[in-house]
């Protein structure tokens, strides 16, 4: 499934009727997207079951010493010979909170065929967002939101929100108190040095949050597939490099690109988060599968 192009939102403060205008255009296929993508993982993220105290049925278990006699389930108890409880399930819901790389780098493309990095996060926070919702998690922007929301919170309203968000070229999510134990889902093509990462990762970590950083980038970003003598334009004002001969250098680019997604795994895992790499080639079915499992496994691990 090809991804849509995101809405094309005019740089310009001043015109902000067009902005709107691109952004209520262009998101009905955009969610519908998303909703089809979200529908390829099983009934949501919220599909963990634990022993609490919420008044869901979920098992009977043997009588153990441990156990209150208040906690015996005698009409259970009665068809047999042996003392039985009756367990609920616990559904309390936590926050997550999700950003996508705005900076200009995100806009590559290697073909007009494929998605550009910026429409493929998108397309992806939205997707992972449908499946939160469902899951009754409770759901914020980095940047936007003072607090998670969730019931009534409806994709559109965090699609609306996240194409509102205020330009920020940085390249990284902003500083901000989040809740402790919540968990964070970061889209980005990870490029600004390693240096800055570490100081972002190692501030979640101080407030204990957790999460999930999706890696995007374009497969020519990691084949470098050129050939011959080629000129290199950066597109965050990097200025421009040429390349006499492009596949004498490409072994030593891909080893570099390689160290600096070592380096940055390595950031990530001491604060506790796990480094997923997608590329805009593949299905975003793809990468939603892989996002729910991450997921699944990092909200089951906070609920302990």
């Amino acid at each position: 499934m090809s991804s849509p192009v995101a809405p094309s939102i005019p740089t310009n403060a001043a015109d902000r009727v067009v902005r709107a205008e691109a952004i209520g255009e262009g998101l009905p296929p955009l969610l519908i997207a998303a909703e089809r993508v979200a529908a390829t993982v099983a009934q949501g993220v919220h599909g963990r079951r634990r022993i609490g105290t919420g008044e869901t049925f979920w098992q009977y278990r043997h009588y153990a010493t441990h156990d209150s006699a208040h906690a015996i389930d005698w009409r259970r108890s009665a068809r047999s010979d042996d003392l039985y409880v009756r367990e609920t399930e616990w559904e309390a819901s936590q926050s997550v909170w999700l950003w996508a790389d705005h900076s200009l780098s995100m806009q590559y493309q290697s073909s007009a065929n494929r998605s550009t990095k910026a429409a493929r996060a998108a397309l992806l926070l939205l997707a992972s967002s449908a499946a939160l919702l469902r899951g009754g998690e409770r759901l914020g922007l980095l940047g936007v939101d003072r607090r998670a929301s969730g019931g009534r919170l409806s994709l559109r309203s965090m699609a609306e929100r996240f194409y509102a968000m205020p330009e920020d070229r940085s390249g990284l999510p902003p500083s901000v108190d989040l809740p402790k134990y919540s968990q964070g889902l970061l889209f980005s093509d990870f490029l600004a040095p390693v240096e800055v990462w570490e100081k972002r990762f190692a501030e979640f970590s101080e407030q204990r949050v957790r999460g999930l950083a999706v890696q995007i980038l374009d497969v020519a970003e990691e084949t470098l597939p050129f050939s011959g003598r080629a000129k290199f334009l950066g597109m965050e004002d990097e200025g421009e490099f040429i390349a006499e001969k492009v596949e004498v250098m490409r072994p030593s680019y891909q080893n570099r690109l390689n160290a600096h997604r070592d380096a940055l795994r390595q950031a990530a895992r001491a604060a506790g988060w796990d480094l997923l790499v997608h590329h805009t080639d593949r299905s975003p079915e793809q990468a939603m599968m892989a996002i729910y499992i991450a997921l699944s496994h990092a909200l089951n691990a906070g609920r302990r």
